[in-house]
């Protein structure tokens, strides 16, 4: 294979998976809430009858494995 045609073949792969994040990345931002996630927080109640410490929520309230 040509060394040029290399280059090029490997330079337009590489713009497209560049151009394929930035799409991908633009779509997830602008991606709308679902209806009832809005404002998620930890919630101790609804914590302390699950065991799993390492979840966003029970390390938000400072839970740690086995508690």
């Amino acid at each position: 294979m040509n060394p040029i045609l290399a280059l090029v073949l490997a330079i337009g792969i590489l713009v497209v998976l560049v151009a394929t994040f930035v799409i991908s990345f633009i779509a997830y931002r602008r991606t709308p809430v679902p209806k009832g996630c809005e404002d998620l927080v930890a919630n101790k109640k609804k914590c302390d009858g699950c065991q799993e410490a390492h979840c966003p929520f029970a390390e938000a309230l400072g839970k740690k494995g086995g508690e």
